[in-house]
């Protein structure tokens, strides 16, 4: 079978070759992760004229924590780029520009699958449902180049139903043969807050668990299904994230750490983990 595969680059943001897309389409509240309210379809007071934003360097400081931990997963440069054809969203007609802020988010869904499916593809245990990850991989970016008026209509919650399927059997797969049994079953679990320092989490399922403010110091999360899991403020300091599968960059970049926390090759060390120390 023909080895179907994605371009990493195409799946990591591309501010230079978008315009902006995050800082109009994304609503966002006053709270502690963002100084002001922001209505989604306007674009944010900090976005300069060349679709940059002005506090780019200071974000965490000014108030704006939220988007030091958002990455678009690539879909601002083909929302920007292929979709519409590198048409310029702030001298696009208004029906236009709100077609943009429309296909935004979805373009996004979509990127942030592919995301999971290549990790998945890259992961020898999943070997016997590799070739159910390609055809399904080339489907996904399939659905991200439909013309804008398909994709506002795309029902990607039944999409994603059917990844699902796929990415729950590669967890299985991965995660097979290491102890722990159902103690380590923490799916949808709620521990935020949790004194989990020097936990065994070896190959957990830590799906869509809440771990906010969580104590995981010096915890082993080696082979650990981390997709979904809510890792805002939790203290990963000398916590062991070898292996540790579907861990996406803005996870890692919500949490605290530090020189000694070890994080899969595949992700970058957040730069505030060594500014915060």
């Amino acid at each position: 079978m023909q080895e179907e595969t994605v371009d990493p680059t195409a799946l990591r943001g591309d501010c230079a070759n978008c315009f902006g897309l995050c800082c109009v389409a994304l609503p966002f509240a006053r709270s502690a992760d963002f100084a002001i309210d922001k209505p989604a379809g306007t674009p944010c007071p900090n976005l300069g004229e060349d679709h940059r934003c002005g506090i780019h360097a200071r974000l965490r400081q000014s108030g704006f924590g939220g988007c030091t931990v958002y990455d678009c997963f690539g879909a601002g440069q083909k929302v920007s780029q292929i979709t519409f054809g590198g048409r310029d969203r702030s001298t696009a007609p208004p029906a236009e520009a709100r077609r943009m802020a429309e296909v935004f988010p979805v373009v996004r869904q979509l990127h942030e699958l592919l995301w999971y499916l290549a990790e998945a593809l890259a992961l020898p245990a999943a070997r016997p449902v590799h070739a159910d990850l390609r055809r399904t991989l080339a489907r996904t970016e399939e659905l991200t180049l439909l013309p804008a008026g398909e994709l506002v209509a795309l029902d990607v919650a039944g999409h994603r139903q059917d990844v699902n399927v796929l990415l729950l059997r590669t967890s299985e797969l991965v995660r097979a043969g290491v102890g722990g049994g159902r103690r380590k079953e923490r799916r949808g679990a709620d521990l935020m807050g949790a004194r989990l320092k020097g936990a065994d989490l070896h190959g957990a399922n830590l799906r869509g668990v809440c771990l906010i403010a969580a104590d995981l110091t010096g915890a082993d999360l080696r082979r650990a299904d981390m997709i979904g899991a809510d890792l805002r403020d939790a203290d990963l300091t000398d916590a062991d994230l070898t292996g540790a599968f579907f861990l996406t960059q803005p996870q890692l970049n919500a949490a605290r750490g530090s020189a000694g926390t070890r994080v899969p090759e595949s992700l970058a060390r957040p730069v505030h983990w060594t500014t915060l120390l």
